[in-house]
């Protein structure tokens, strides 16, 4: 799996907007997000924010898909192992993926989890959030069936909340200073893998 990318490498004017909106709900959360404070924040002359996205809903929709985007290199979307390679192959793709998360991608998960508390107040912003990770559930969906999975709609549920909790633990929550090494996420993992697949 390759190395996710600078967020503003190649980017458009959209990207570098909804780039340095992700980069302010990290910082600041919700209250910080601004189109005055984006455009400062880009580098981008006065009005720049508001010339793309007029109204805040269509800012955080903004961010909304440049973080799927973004967290589709750092999970490595399409570089996800073929089934046929078996459940190592697997459990060290996901590790990988859930440690960047946690490490080198830890400002871009803190945005996520804002948008996502954010979501949860604003219905139409919810539509979006939703179908954003929609890529990622599906495609874990038909790996986990593929490897022999008896309920996969449950399994991709319990590793999604297992993934997210252990992210959320360590980069907001009560384990914040108490990141785990690669080969602890991987141990972890192919327990709960184990588990699931019957290992």
């Amino acid at each position: 799996m390759s190395e996710s990318t600078p967020p503003t490498a190649g980017a458009s004017r959209a990207d570098l907007v909804a780039d340095a909106a992700l980069a302010l709900l990290a910082e600041r959360g919700m209250r910080g997000l601004t189109h005055r404070a984006v455009d400062e924040a880009a580098g981008l002359p006065q009005g720049s924010t508001s010339n793309l996205a007029r109204t805040r809903q269509a800012l955080l929709e903004l961010a909304v898909r440049r973080l799927a985007d973004r967290e589709a290199r750092v999970l490595g979307l399409d570089e996800m192992p073929d089934p046929r390679h078996g459940l190592d192959s697997l459990v060290d793709a996901l590790a990988l993926a859930t440690h960047r998360a946690l490490t080198r991608n830890r400002e871009l998960t803190l945005a996520r989890y804002e948008l996502a508390l954010e979501a949860t107040r604003r219905p139409e912003l919810r539509a979006h959030f939703d179908a954003a990770g929609a890529r990622f559930r599906e495609q874990l969906g038909a790996l986990v069936t593929a490897m022999g999975s008896a309920d996969p709609a449950r399994h991709v549920l319990s590793l999604v909340a297992w993934a997210d909790g252990l992210m959320f633990s360590c980069v907001a929550g009560t384990f914040h200073a108490q990141v785990p090494s690669l080969h602890e996420v991987r141990a972890d993992l192919r327990e709960v893998l184990d588990g699931m697949l019957g290992g």
